[in-house]
């Protein structure tokens, strides 16, 4: 055996290189070598793999706040409310040039678990409650992306639909809504898009995890599907060695290798296990071979990291934030007309929400609030503000630089020192000669004092800290250290203190040690201070007050990352804090007030009928603010219509009962999909339930009339399939967008189905008075269901309705289409 088989620029037969490693070196690539990067194999010159969290930006290897600057684009839900195909591509491919920015071959990205309930933690990142409109646009993402060389990994396979116990929970799920809602647009990205990899969700599939699932990864992904791709945990979401191999789970994320540490020796052992692990690495070795990597490969270190503000992604960004917008209530108060005065209210006004938070965080080149957004806009004579509340859930971190001194232990001489620009330190690497489980770090930073008063003060830890004020303790959260919801449910909930200041600077010192609490991703140590005036008891009177003496109100109330994140579930459906008080208040004050929303899922509006005008715009990354400016003045027209169904109340989401059960958060460590295929506007037409605003809703500043259905042919034959030409008119005074969106309703069929399904849409642009039209496809898997006793897909030969219209509650098209011999297609 040669020591090399390559030249570095070379591209290698992958089956002979194969034949050349050891087994030893096959085995090590099958866990990551770091955090970020895949093992290398230097004597044959494989080249190690950078991958990066997405989905909605590149964050490269750094930590998850901090680190190099990067753009942030609009969350999931904003892209899912885009209803635009087109956008999605041109947003795939953007990203692919930030992940080269950073060294990156593979975003983690995008995630497209299907929304089931109003409460999942990570509603923000996905598209959609509807499986077709989630893979339509999943599949023009992963093409954009991987078009531009860069490797998608869509996630979070399979029935990860919430974040409760999502690291030990049995997702247990009826075969016909595993299969028609949640396997779907996997199925779909799979089939039409090619993903160069997926990711494996933390949770177990009725029992088994899915990085182990033998049926999940072998039976439907590659067999079912033909995936060809490369198959990896989710981070610390491996557990077995040798059964994880055999069962198709090609790469442990992160390293190095924790469950698999003994793999080598089990394969030694076992021709069985030794055989997958061949076929486990070949994948990683054509994941790197499509990558480009093998031919080019990159500096993949975090210091080669780039944070290029690209020309046109800013633009890109803005467009995108804009057409996300789903405007949801107005009775003439929008668009705004310029030269008034406008008053911007609420705790989202100056604070630019422009992501949620978890892996999704990202340091944006910048970060555009409401407030910055209309006063940079120049449309307005003059622009006030005041908060009004808070929505806090935690305090806010000081935005000011902190000194880290490392220390073996306490009291010991220093080994390192680091220095990080927040208050929130969540350690992925760390200084030489630090070890990662057992080390003393004092940080300490220098807070302000606005005016003499009480401030609040707080830590949440994946460790044990402690935070003292001129060598008093404030905050002790050491000895009394227990798991919470912070850090993925790693760390500690969030311990408070509180004490009278004087105006000026004070200096603050955090002491800080890992624990023994393991978490099976080695090494994870982070901390958080937070610092915060008190609130005045009488701010939502002086806010309402300022909104009076404007000529327009915009009050900016939501959520924030803390509250839409990974590892915990939404706290509920009212609005944090005292922000609907708020509302009413400026209501009341001034009736030309626009309420702005900014959160990662529905919310109820008990002042929604007193609001002459609500706005839905989500997360729409860092140019938030000019992206709101544009809509509220109309200078781009709110071009999205809602992913998700609102619902009027919890009781009415078709997961909560009115006390927790197996059904939803899940007990006993299972959560059983009781509702079977009825979530979202499927539950709502089974039930007759009134939502707040239903599926696929959504105004424009222009109105359409949709008209003369024509379908191609009035009857089908099994194994063909039809269209549908709709005339679309725009009948208003503006130009404007609307989506056209057909549901299939089955007259007659021997199994249940929904009254209708959602099967294709298409989103127009028009000018006033201008017709056009869209086509819409309908084809075998549109009219059938899954039968889980014939192992197949099903269409029965009958009558079929296709309704047409722009939203699920708003069809007033209907045509009759009839197949004429039924079909299948066996799913094995």
């Amino acid at each position: 055996m040669t020591d090399t088989l390559q030249g570095p620029h070379t591209h290698p037969d992958l089956h002979d290189l194969l034949d050349r490693m050891t087994l030893e070196e096959q085995v090590s690539l099958l866990a990551g070598a770091d955090f970020w990067r895949t093992a290398a194999v230097p004597r044959l010159n494989i080249p190690q793999l950078k991958v990066s969290d997405g989905p909605a930006g590149v964050r490269g290897g750094g930590p998850l706040v901090g680190g190099v600057k990067t753009a942030a684009y609009p969350v999931g839900i904003a892209l899912g409310s885009s209803w635009n195909v087109d956008l999605l591509h041109e947003i795939g491919a953007s990203l692919a040039r930030e992940a080269l920015d950073k060294g990156a071959g593979v975003l983690l990205a995008p995630t497209i678990n299907v929304l089931r309930s109003a409460l999942n933690g990570r509603n923000f990142e996905n598209y959609a409650e509807d499986p077709v409109l989630t893979g339509r646009l999943a599949v023009a993402y992963v093409h954009g992306l991987q078009q531009n060389g860069v490797a998608a990994t869509p996630k979070h396979f399979a029935g990860n639909e919430s974040e409760y116990q999502r690291g030990t929970i049995s997702s247990d799920i009826p075969e016909r809504a595993l299969r028609e809602l949640y396997l779907r647009p996997f199925e779909m990205v799979v089939r039409e898009a090619d993903p160069w990899a997926i990711m494996t969700a933390y949770n177990r599939l009725d029992g088994v995890y899915c990085s182990e699932h033998p049926w999940l990864l072998q039976t439907v992904l590659r067999e079912e599907w033909g995936f060809t791709g490369l198959v990896m945990s989710d981070w610390g979401g491996t557990h077995s060695a040798a059964e994880s191999t055999r069962a198709g789970l090609d790469l442990e994320m992160p390293g190095p290798a924790r469950a698999r540490a003994d793999l080598l020796q089990e394969a030694q052992r076992d021709p069985a296990t030794a055989a997958a692990v061949r076929e486990r690495a070949h994948a990683v070795l054509r994941l790197i071979e499509r990558t480009g990597t093998f031919t080019h490969p990159r500096d993949v270190s975090d210091a080669a990291e780039r944070d290029t503000d690209h020309p046109g992604t800013r633009a890109l960004i803005r467009r995108a934030g804009a057409e996300s917008m789903v405007l949801l209530k107005n009775t003439g108060l929008l668009p705004l007309a310029p030269g008034r005065t406008v008053a911007v209210i609420g705790p989202n006004a100056s604070a630019a929400q422009i992501m949620g938070g978890g892996s999704a965080q990202m340091n944006a080149h910048r970060a555009v609030s409401p407030l910055d957004g209309l006063r940079e806009s120049g449309h307005a004579t003059r622009v006030s503000t005041a908060v009004g509340c808070d929505n806090d859930k935690y305090l806010p971190v000081p935005q000011v630089p902190v000194r880290i001194t490392y220390r073996a232990q306490e009291g010991g001489a220093e080994t390192a020192r680091d220095e990080r620009s927040q208050a929130e330190v969540m350690w992925f690497q760390y200084p030489q000669g630090v070890d990662p489980r057992a080390f003393h770090a004092t940080l300490t930073l220098t807070v302000h004092a606005p005016h003499d008063g009480t401030y609040d003060f707080s830590l949440a830890s994946a460790g044990h800290s402690r935070l003292q004020l001129n060598g008093d303790t404030l905050v002790d959260n050491w000895e009394a250290w227990t798991p919470g919801a912070t850090y993925f449910g790693f760390g500690s909930d969030e311990v408070r203190g509180q004490r009278h200041l004087n105006a000026g600077p004070h200096e603050l010192v955090v002491t800080f040690s890992p624990n023994d609490f393991q978490n099976g991703i080695a090494g994870f140590n982070a901390v958080r201070v937070g610092f915060r005036p008190e609130p005045a008891e009488d701010s939502v009177r002086q806010a309402a007050a300022l909104a009076a003496q404007a000529d327009y109100a915009v009050v900016c109330v939501g959520t924030n990352g803390d509250w839409e994140t990974e590892g915990v579930d939404r706290w509920g459906l009212d609005l944090p804090g005292r922000q609907n008080e708020l509302v009413q208040a400026v209501l009341n004050a001034n009736p030309h007030t626009v309420v702005l929303l900014q959160t990662g899922g529905p919310v109820t509006m008990p002042w929604l009928a007193r609001a002459p005008a609500v706005l839905q715009a989500w997360f729409p990354g860092q140019e938030a603010g000019h992206a709101i400016a544009d809509v509220l003045y109309g200078h781009a027209d709110p071009g999205g219509r809602l992913p998700q169904t609102f619902p009027a109340t919890l009781k009415d989401d078709p997961t909560h009962p009115l006390t927790p059960d197996v059904q939803y958060p899940g007990e006993n460590g299972h959560v059983e999909y009781r509702e079977g295929l009825y979530t979202g506007y499927r539950h709502v037409d089974r039930h007759g339930v009134t939502p707040l605003y239903p599926f696929g809703h959504g105004l424009s500043y222009t109105t359409f009339e949709v008209s003369n259905a024509q379908l191609s042919a009035p009857t089908l034959t099994a194994g063909e399939s039809v269209t549908v030409h709709v005339q679309v008119k725009n009948t208003g005074t503006r130009a404007g967008s609307t989506v056209v969106q057909l549901y299939v309703h089955d007259r007659e069929s021997r199994l249940e189905r929904p009254h209708k399904e959602l099967k294709a849409f298409a989103k127009i642009h028009l000018d006033p008075g201008q017709i056009g039209s869209v086509t819409l496809p309908v084809g075998m898997r549109d009219l059938a269901y899954h039968d889980p006793a014939a192992h197949a897909w099903v269409a029965e030969a009958g009558d079929f309705d296709l309704l047409i219209g722009q939203s699920s509650a708003d069809l007033p098209l209907t045509v009759h289409l009839t197949l004429d011999t039924p079909w299948s297609e066996p799913t094995r």
